[in-house]
This record gives C-alpha cells, structure tokens and sequence, in this order.
C-alpha cells in the first residue's frame, strides 16, 4: 500500500468511494441524504489536503482529508475494511501533522471503536453535523502519550 497526494483527476473515484463506504457503515444516512452530502463531499475534496491510498496495481483503496491536524475524512471502500488500510492513513496524518483531532458520527460505533484503538478518546459531542444535519458528532482527541 502507499499513500500519495490526491489530484483533480481522482475526485471521481474519491466520491465513488465515499458513497460506497457510507452505505456499507453509515446504516442512518439514506440513500437521498447521499445525495444531499455529495455536492459537500465535493467541495470538501478541493478544499481540503486530501490523500489517497493505493493498493496493488494502483487500485484506489481508500482516501482521508485534512483541515491542518483535523482529520475531517477518512473512508475505505467496504471491500479494504479490516486490512490495515485506516491505520496507514492515519500514520501517514500523524507523520505529516503530529497529533490529531477528528469528528465521528455518533451512531457509527465502527468508527468511533476504529479511532478509540488508535489512541483517540472522545472529548465532546455536537447534537448536529457541520451542516446542521440531524447527525450527532463526538470530538475525538488522541490521547497524550504517558
């Protein structure tokens, strides 16, 4: 696997990716609420520094935004899950910007556990989105180092 600097010409691929892992993990967002969010995503993916990982043969596995040391994005196609693809992604943020900050949907346990074993903790909660969406959001913080 390895991690390089998304361009213009992935962004499709980048928000095919997104619309599949968010219907395989986000069980409370509808197929319309997709569509809403896309147009976001979209603009999400030009203003935000965004890395993509690639596996055998270049085959785009997942990506992750960045806002500074804010994670604002991390997805995975449903097919890369579990194979160590998130960690790297995460490695590489770390490497890049030192400790991180990141939001989790609250009613995706997945992903809050996910960043929880990579030495997040939650430090507070939103009842809405960044969009004012319905959907709460926990503010995670990795845990200082003892």
């Amino acid at each position: 696997m390895q991690v390089r600097r998304a361009t213009p010409v992935d962004t499709d691929t980048l928000i095919a990716i997104w619309r599949d892992a968010v219907r395989a993990t986000h069980d409370f967002v509808t197929l319309a609420d997709i569509e809403r969010m896309t147009p976001d995503v979209r603009a999400a993916l030009a203003s935000l520094e965004v890395w993509l990982l690639e596996g055998p043969r270049g085959v785009v596995w997942g990506w992750m935004g960045l806002d500074g040391p804010k994670l604002e994005a991390l997805f995975l196609g449903p097919a890369h899950h579990g194979h160590g693809g998130g960690r790297r992604l995460v490695d590489h943020a770390r490497a890049l910007k030192g400790p991180l900050t990141v939001d989790v949907n609250e009613q995706n346990p997945a992903a809050r556990g996910f960043y929880e074993a990579m030495g997040f903790a939650v430090v507070g909660r939103s009842p809405l989105d960044a969009a004012g969406r319905p959907f709460p959001l926990l503010h995670m913080r990795e845990r200082p180092l003892p």
